[in-house]
């Protein structure tokens, strides 16, 4: 049989699947902790080991967000406007948004920009025949700044030929695609996430020295988030429906939806910035382990109980990120803080993103999935309990899905369907079916 294997160089674990392409079944898994110490493809190799005995791959495929994944910085004209525009778009193309600026950079805009460390800057600014002087200036400033990482001009499409000249002036490497706001409320993510994409494999993944050989750089096709937002597009395909994906990890908790609006949602696109049907939100503060602490501080926000002793158990997880739960009392509190990091993230993400926005149409989503390690490892009915108070959120500003079902993703496969979706569209289809409990 056809195998493939889709291969997920995580910051934490180094997660495969081995796939048979005839028919989407899911063949075996295997994880093991990521070797950032040494070089990323010894787990690699440690895993090829583990699968061994179910056959060997015809081909591998792969995505990354070891080593800080993509880091993304973002300079705009209006805060509110292109500058927000392509944070939303940074992030639906895997990105972590380290910093956004927004106006005329100054000399301590890029110092503030430099100290984020950003592995590609996205610079946005104008809709196409408006405004070109907020983002002439920019790029002539970071043209003349110390600022190696490569550049993604997806501004004013009537000012990208001057852009390019002022950029290559000093030599800086340089991607001009479409504009992300080519009129207002109108949102265009699809040319600016796909440059990206290609600056992260050509410029990001051998730059960040994971790997002593260039094995690793042709393994790598997408950033991890950018993987799985792929793999939950087809996910909604396979169910016919929308999609609420929930992923709580050590240090952040991301939400994903694909969503296609009916009626009146149709036309939000009278927001300044029109939403996208397919995005990602990541949320920094809330973790399970890193950022512990940040999921007590947002329930006091949100409102929302918080057991007894869970603050002071955040704590010990924050000081030590490594600490398992010890007993049934532990793992309950593993949960709370679980639950609470689902509620908040999605609150965060169906309600409006900002002045001019409208909420997240999530009413219509037909399934509610998790992922990370808390839920994988949890019995079923404590998982879906986690999920159900996400479904069953009503106090959190937001209109809940009136009949989701929850799955979670117990095998990491959102990844690997993403991986996947191009080369082998109907076996990644039917891998997809796979997580709600069903085959295509």
């Amino acid at each position: 049989m056809p195998l493939a294997l889709a291969v997920d160089f995580g910051s934490t674990f180094t997660k495969a699947a081995l796939v048979d392409t005839g028919d989407g079944r899911l063949v075996a898994t295997a994880s093991t902790p990521t070797t950032i110490g040494t070089d990323v493809l010894d787990g690699y190799r440690t895993v090829l080991d583990e699968l061994a005995a179910h056959g060997t791959p015809d081909e591998v495929v792969a995505c990354s967000s070891a080593g800080g994944g993509l880091r993304l910085a973002v300079v705009g004209y209006e805060r509110d406007v292109t500058a927000e525009a392509g944070h939303r778009v940074g992030l639906s193309a895997g990105a972590r948004v380290e910093h956004v600026a927004a106006g005329r950079l100054d000399g301590a805009g890029v110092t503030a920009l430099r100290a984020s460390r950003p592995d590609i800057v996205l610079l946005v600014g104008g809709t196409d025949g408006g405004n070109a002087d907020v983002l002439l200036h920019n790029a002539t400033r970071l043209a003349r700044a110390r600022v190696t990482a490569p550049v993604v001009v997806a501004g004013n499409s009537d000012a990208a030929d001057e852009v390019a000249a002022v950029l290559a002036s000093t030599g800086r490497t340089f991607t001009v695609t479409d504009n992300v706001l080519p009129r207002i409320g109108v949102i265009a993510p699809d040319a600016a996430r796909a440059a990206i994409r290609a600056a992260f494999l050509h410029h990001v993944i051998g730059g960040k020295g994971l790997s002593r050989g260039p094995e690793f750089g042709r393994l790598v096709r997408a950033a991890t988030p950018d993987a799985v937002l792929g793999g939950v597009e087809v996910l909604a395909d396979a169910v016919g429906g929308d999609v609420l994906v929930v992923d709580i990890g050590g240090a952040t908790t991301d939400v994903y939806s694909v969503i296609t609006p009916q009626g009146e949602d149709a036309g939000l696109a009278k927001d300044v910035v029109a939403p996208l049907w397919h995005a990602r939100t990541v949320e920094a503060d809330l973790g399970m382990r890193w950022n512990a602490e940040g999921v007590v501080a947002a329930a006091a926000r949100e409102h929302l109980p918080v057991p007894d002793g869970l603050e002071a158990y955040a704590a010990r997880l924050a000081a030590d990120p490594g600490h398992l739960p010890s007993d049934d009392h532990e793992r309950g509190l593993d949960l709370a803080l679980a639950r609470t990091a689902a509620v908040v993230a999605v609150r965060r993400h169906a309600r409006p993103a900002g002045p001019g926005s409208s909420p997240r149409p999530l009413a219509d989503v037909t399934v509610v999935v998790g992922s990370g390690g808390v839920l994988r490892h949890s019995p079923a009915a404590d998982r879906d309990a986690v999920l159900t108070a996400v479904a069953t959120d009503h106090a959190g500003g937001w209109k809940v899905p009136r009949d989701a079902r929850v799955v979670t993703d117990t095998a990491y496969l959102l990844a690997a369907v993403g991986l996947l979706r191009e080369l082998h569209p109907e076996a990644a289809r039917a891998l997809a079916s796979t997580v709600v409990g069903g085959r295509a």
